[in-house]
């Protein structure tokens, strides 16, 4: 059974770590990605209002073994961008990855949000696999874009 629970600042090392050993073995420690984000490192300064949330999940023995997280996408109407969905390599396999998606939607849903929106890269393989099948339909890159090296963007109607 694994526990969901509100980031703290306590979780900004492990998910910093999380994040970046995750995109390190996609070949995505470049610029133009998470990886370099100033503020990756205190994630929890940036999330933890109404309208953006980062949850961890814990395992048996209290360590952050998954995270994923929402936050506002201001140039769609009620869409809120699904953010840093990474788990620990121990983790990945086992399903973590869906139940995750199935609990960040009902977050986003309980904050009003009608849309949800995903920015990902063909590297990530695995991932794009579980969000064809939770339902995501790929889309044209919005302008918008922050991280430019991404290069497939997904959205679904909640």
């Amino acid at each position: 059974m694994l526990k969901y629970r509100e980031m703290t600042a306590a979780d900004n090392a492990a998910v910093a770590a999380l994040v970046r050993n995750n995109l390190k073995q996609f070949n995505l420690d470049i610029p133009g990605t998470v990886y370099f984000d100033e503020g990756l490192d205190h994630l929890s300064d940036y999330y933890g209002n109404n309208e953006r949330k980062y949850y961890v999940i814990e395992g048996d023995n209290g360590e952050v073994i998954g995270g994923i997280g929402f936050a506002r996408f201001e140039p769609m109407k009620d869409t809120a961008e699904l953010q840093k969905l990474y788990l620990t390599d121990a983790a990945k396999g086992l399903g973590f990855g869906s139940e995750l998606i199935d609990y960040i939607e009902d977050r986003m849903r309980e904050a009003g949000y009608k849309v949800s929106y995903l920015e990902t890269h063909d590297n990530l393989q695995a991932a794009i696999h579980i969000y064809e099948k939770k339902g995501y339909k790929e889309i044209e890159r919005p302008k918008e874009v922050v991280h430019s090296t991404m290069n497939r963007f997904f959205r679904k109607e909640l």
